[in-house]
């Protein structure tokens, strides 16, 4: 298990107390998401889909997509830094 920091977007912090970042632990970022959902419940459902990842949000393992690497089974390390972006619509 390591230690993760995961930075939380305004909509989600009423699911944290208000916290804009919080730490979590979890081998994979699925382990991670199911660790924060014990704390923060409803946060999985906000976060995930039968399919994974929601369409219109993104994970960010340091600066990369986790859609990129190997999504919900991407590898952590400790005092890796996890950003939940909610993707922004715009034309």
């Amino acid at each position: 298990m390591h230690t993760v920091t995961v930075r939380i977007p305004t909509p989600l912090r009423t699911l944290t107390g208000g916290a804009d970042e919080v730490t979590a632990t979890g081998a994979t970022i699925r382990e991670v998401v199911i660790e924060m959902e014990g704390r923060f419940p409803g946060i999985k459902d906000r976060l995930l889909d039968e399919k994974g990842v929601r369409r219109f949000i993104n994970v960010y393992l340091g600066d990369e997509d986790i859609r990129f690497l190997d999504g919900l089974d991407t590898q952590v390390k400790g005092g890796d830094q996890l950003s939940i972006v909610p993707a922004i619509a715009g034309g």
